[in-house]
């Protein structure tokens, strides 16, 4: 048997850019553009969240509390 050689890739024409890298720099490009477009714009800023209301403290300490779904999942983790 013979020592097998990694294959080289086929050569490009001369004058013509690989469809692989020339794919890359297209993405980059539209990328870039994607980018420019929504900082430029406006109008475009995203909404700021509603502010989401703090529930009361418990009186008795500690926040655990035994619902039916903790009860379900202690009855389905028993071995």
């Amino acid at each position: 048997m013979s020592p097998r050689t990694p294959s080289s890739p086929a050569p490009v024409p001369s004058g013509e850019p690989a469809a692989g890298r020339r794919r890359l720099f297209t993405g980059l490009g539209a990328m870039g553009a994607a980018a420019a477009a929504t900082t430029l714009l406006p109008g475009c800023a995203p909404a700021d969240p509603a502010p989401v209301a703090a529930r009361p403290a418990p009186e008795k300490g500690g926040g655990y509390q035994l619902t039916q779904h903790v009860q379900r999942y202690y009855q389905t983790a028993k071995v």
